[in-house]
Formats: structure tokens, sequence, C-alpha cells
């Protein structure tokens, strides 16, 4: 959920100099950006994973505070439940063994968090949406005692003139609701994952990381339960959309200017755009006033941590130096690490390269057509029936196969990751999606089984989770 705010109550002269002083930055990126005062970084990675507290019954366990005092490690952190945890990583270079490295820190991590659960009373699960967890664990009295979630849950509520949120979702089942309040949201957990190129290139990354997302969102499915109904192969999608909307949503998504959603077109720029967008299209939900210079480019950044496009801009200033980055959040937490690894290494390694092969990508996929690709992967899985480029018609399943994973590993390839690393996590890949047991498909395929005992479920999830193996290996 991003930084931290002192207070949840504003005024309305909070709101009128925010504004002012998100242009004043918002022309000021433009400006660097033009001059070229952007950091040339070399390619690099680093990722944000979200995870669930889970009970010995597989219940959502309210524990992250109990959690993270037996942890002092500033890199796992709270988020907006009490029941739920992130895990971010270090920056690494894409050259070289990216991926052993992430493994190590990750799994170091992980270890840690699962130490200090234990010791909590609680076991962290890795999952799109906790099939145990019911509409009465989201209330507000599990909510995270801070004044950030405090003034989200007021200020998207004062958007929407005091409407209920609305929730509805059709899929297998429907499942139909209203909430005074925000905390669906955190009955979605993510898999956050961060690539840093130069300027002149972020354009096209950016592109490509849409275009693949039809892929990603598939091949990582985790979330086909909510409350007891069977939705979508990924119904974290739907779900967080509809959980903090502040605008009425398009029937077939959320809709070009929703506060989350698929977004409103490509990159035509090295993403300054969608910073213009923000100022312009999106009203500002925590005016917190910052005491540093308009280069810090702090309200800039704050309000953009508000707005929850699936592939996402992001600023950072370190040391007075500006960096861009993208962040791709169409993935779904675990099954495992190691499945976060696998998922990880194939995004990396098709979007680099995409992006080099296919520079004339955003006429060869119209925007609409890379949106409906993605909606639809989200609701089948890899099943979906998606377009691609040259013709292309077909599962999304067999476009990873036939052309995906190949462009995989060119990009890593080339990209200068060691050839090991290359073969070792996308060999996951290539087998989870040959035996289409993604996290969803297994999770469904156990209710089929063994039926609907949802705390069941989830405690077999954690037994198979357990020893990280991945999730196409799971035996039901």
């Amino acid at each position: 959920m991003g930084q931290g705010i002192g207070s949840s109550h504003f005024s309305s002269e909070d709101f009128r100099e925010f504004r002012r002083r998100l242009k004043e930055e918002t022309q000021l990126l433009g400006a660097w950006l033009r001059a070229g005062r952007v950091a040339d970084a070399v390619p690099s990675l680093g990722l944000e994973l979200e995870a669930w507290l889970v009970d010995g019954d597989g219940r959502p366990a309210p524990a992250s505070e109990r959690v993270l005092s037996r942890t002092t490690d500033p890199r796992v952190e709270n988020e907006l439940a009490l029941f739920n945890l992130e895990v971010n990583t270090e920056v690494h270079p894409l050259a070289g063994t990216p991926f052993r490295d992430l493994a190590a820190e990750l799994g170091g991590r992980w270890s840690a968090v699962r130490a200090a659960a234990a010791e909590a009373g609680c076991e962290p699960a890795l999952v799109g949406i906790l099939p145990s967890a019911t509409e009465a664990d989201l209330d507000v009295a599990s909510m995270t005692p801070s004044p950030r979630y405090a003034a989200l849950n007021e200020q998207v509520l004062a958007l929407r003139g005091g409407e209920p949120l609305s929730l509805d979702i059709e899929g297998a089942q429907r499942m139909r609701t209203q909430r005074s309040d925000v905390m669906l949201e955190a009955a979605t957990t993510s898999l956050q994952l961060h690539l840093q190129v130069p300027p002149h290139r972020m354009a096209t990354v950016f592109n490509a990381a849409v275009a693949l997302s039809a892929a990603t969102v598939a091949v990582a499915a985790n979330a086909p339960f909510l409350f007891g109904h069977r939705l979508w192969a990924e119904s974290r999608i739907p779900l967080f959309e509809q959980a903090v909307a502040c605008t009425h949503l398009e029937p077939q998504g959320a809709g070009a200017l929703a506060r989350v959603g698929f977004g409103s077109g490509y990159a035509r720029d090295a993403l300054h755009g969608f910073f213009v967008e923000n100022r312009q299209h999106h009203p500002v939900l925590l005016p917190v006033l910052r005491d540093t210079p308009p280069e810090a480019l702090a309200h800039l950044r704050l309000h953009n941590g508000t707005i929850w496009r699936w592939n996402r801009p992001l600023v950072e200033v370190v040391e007075g130096c500006c960096h861009l980055r993208l962040e791709h959040r169409v993935m779904a937490a675990g099954p495992t690490p190691a499945d976060t690894l696998a998922n990880a290494a194939f995004f990396y390694g098709a979007a680099t390269d995409l992006a080099e092969a296919e520079p004339d990508l955003v006429e060869r996929l119209p925007f609409q057509v890379a949106e409906q690709n993605f909606y639809a992967a989200a609701r089948y899985g890899l099943d979906a029936e998606v377009e691609w480029l040259d013709g292309w018609f077909g599962r999304v399943g067999d476009l990873i196969l036939e052309r995906l994973l190949p462009q995989a590993r060119r990009g890593l390839t080339r990209s200068g990751v060691a050839a090991s690393e290359v073969e070792a996590h996308l060999a996951t890949i290539e087998q989870r999606v040959a035996s289409g047991q993604t996290g969803a498909a297994w999770q469904t395929a156990w209710v089929d089984r063994y039926g609907a005992d949802f705390n069941a479920l989830t405690r077999a999830y954690l037994e198979r989770a357990a020893d990280d193996q991945p999730v196409h290996r799971w035996p039901l």
C-alpha cells in the first residue's frame, strides 16, 4: 500500500495545495525526461510478494502485528488487513544470476517470516485469494491500525458520495454483495514484478508488459474461489477492481480511467503521459503535504500509489537522481517461492524480448485486443482464447508454449542471464502449462474430488506448499 501518512483527516485547503504541488512535480518530471535527466540505469529487477496469515484450522489469522514484532527486517511490511503481510526484495541486475540471487534473498526472508509466524501461532500462505476466507473475516476490525488505511477507506467512500461499493462477479457461479468499506481489497494478494530499463526503452518494455498480461495472468492463476463461490481462474482481478471503485465500472472490465484497471492505452513516451493522466483524471485520495522540495516528487509518487493500473509506472528519487521503472501487477501470489521465481523469469524474459523484437507492437496488437485477451485469460485461465500477432488465434496456453516461452529464453539470454538459470525456471513454466495444473486448476480439482470444504482445502494447500515443490507437481 506504499508510504505511510500521519493523519486520516484533511481540509479543502489540503486538497488544493496538494493538487498545486502535484501539477508542479508532474511538469518537473516531464522537463527532466526531455532534458535526459532521468537515470540511464542498467536493466534491473525486484519484486514484492504478498501473503496471508493462516491459523491451524486453515482460517485467516489477524496476527500481522505479532509476526512483525518478531522480525526486525524492514523489507517485511504490513498490509491493509491484519491477516496479510508483504515481503520485498532488493534490486538486482538482470544480467548474471538474478534468479539465484533472488532465490537466496527471498528464501531467507520467507524462512524468517515462517519462523516468526510460527512463534505467533500461525503460518504464511502464498495464494491469490485464501479459499477459506469469508466475507465476515473482511471486517474493518481486521484493518491494520494506520492513518493511511483509515484515510483510504474514508476517501474512497467520499468520492462515491457515500454510496456503498458493489461487488458483482459472474463466473462458474455468481457472487454479489455490497460493502461500506474497502476491506474486500485485502482478499487479493499478488506478486508484483518491478523492471527498470533505460528511459529510451521504457515505453516499448511497458507496452510489451501490457501485451503479455493475458499470458502472465493465466499462467499464474491462483484465485478460483471467493467466499465459497467458484468464479474466475483469477478472481482477484475483478475483485480488486470492484473493491476500491471510485466510479461506475464498464460491463466487460474496469474502464479506461478506473482506479484499478487495465489502463487507457499503450505508452507513447517514457511513461510521463501516465503521470499527466493521473493528475488530470484521477481525484486526489490522500492529500498529505510533505515538507520536501519539488525535486523529491513526493506528491507525485504518493498520488501514483493510489492508482493501481495492472501495469503501473513508478518513479523514485534516490540521492537526487530520478529513476523510472515498470510494475507488473497481474500475477497472483504463490503457490510457492519456486513458482514465484519461475513466474518472474518468464515475465522478465518475454517482456525484454518482445520489446526488442516487436517495436511496432502497438500497431500490430490494438490495445483493446490486449485488454480483451487479459480479461478472457483472467476468467478462463490457460484455456482462454486470445488473439496475437500475425493473425494467431487460439488458447493462451498454446501461445505460451509455441511462442512466448521461446521468446522468454531469447530475452533472458540476450540480457546476459546465465544459461542454467534460464532453463531451470522456464522449465517450470513449460511443465506447468503442459500439465495445465496452475494453482487455480489444482484448487478446483481438489474441490471436485473432495468437496467444498474450504478450510480443508486451505490445509491441503499449505501441506503441498511446505516443501517448495512447484504446483504442477502437486498431487491431489
